[in-house]
């Protein structure tokens, strides 16, 4: 089973399921889901081969999707669900293989196609990254640095890095996530549609989400809705996360 943290009431509307993409955590979801919470119970999980939860051997869609059937039935069977890139694509998998376990869909900055942006590179820099000695969070920026240059990035991938093990160490199955990468930038080949209503959300600096998408969107989820989030990338929920509340709360209503 995932790990989970689950904040707010139990109330009589289903939970609200939070799904982060590749290399994140339930942790950096943890502003969006309090504010979420203030009125319904909301489920943030960590990913298999990330953070808390077990390390598998294979980190394809279907088996995600399978782990996220599995949190939802253990609390209450059906919920409305955020996936933002990875868990994104998890999450549309899940509603195309159990759509009796979601009600709504959120999907942040991704769609459901194969692209070619393959993350090896940084799992090439954590990988390299020498952890003797290491004992403050800025120190580790200060060597990721050399293979990392973009700060937000090195910020984001940090959060992964756990100083207080002896010896420090990624919580990250880097080993499988390397092995799997070609199916995490992917898509299954996966059949049907999900009926239900799904709100595609991205940024408007971001090009993850394309026009000549839409058309493979709608055949897949026929009552998708587009709406482009202003001052945002691909981390969108983090770029403007009043916005992103906004956009979701009026959604999910």
């Amino acid at each position: 089973m995932l790990e989970t943290q689950i904040l707010g009431p139990d109330t009589a509307q289903p939970p609200i399921l939070i799904v982060h993409g590749l290399f994140g955590s339930a942790r950096n979801w943890g502003a969006i889901a309090k504010r979420l919470a203030l009125s319904r119970q909301v489920i943030s999980v960590d990913m298999r081969n990330h953070a808390a939860s077990p390390w598998m051997p294979s980190n394809s869609y279907p088996d995600m999707a399978a782990d996220l059937a599995g949190v939802i039935a253990a609390h209450g069977g059906q919920a409305d669900v955020i996936g933002h890139s990875m868990g994104g694509k998890a999450a549309m998998v899940l509603a195309l293989t159990a759509p009796e376990r979601v009600r709504r869909l959120v999907v942040a900055d991704i769609a459901p196609v194969a692209y070619g942006h393959t993350q090896a590179p940084l799992i090439a820099a954590m990988r390299g990254l020498d952890l003797t000695g290491l004992t403050t969070r800025s120190a580790a920026d200060a060597r990721l640095a050399a293979t990392v240059p973009e700060a937000p990035v090195r910020a984001f991938l940090l959060q992964s890095l756990d100083l207080k093990s002896d010896p420090p160490g990624w919580r990250l199955n880097l080993d499988v996530l390397d092995a799997e990468m070609p199916r995490i930038i992917g898509w299954p080949d996966i059949k049907g549609s999900f009926a239900g209503p799904v709100l595609f959300l991205t940024g408007a600096k971001s090009d993850y989400v394309r026009p000549e998408h839409h058309e493979t969107i709608k055949g897949l989820f026929p009552q998708a809705r587009f709406e482009v989030l202003e001052n945002a990338g691909h981390w969108l929920h983090a770029d403007n996360p009043r916005g992103f509340l906004n956009a979701v709360s009026a959604f999910l209503g």
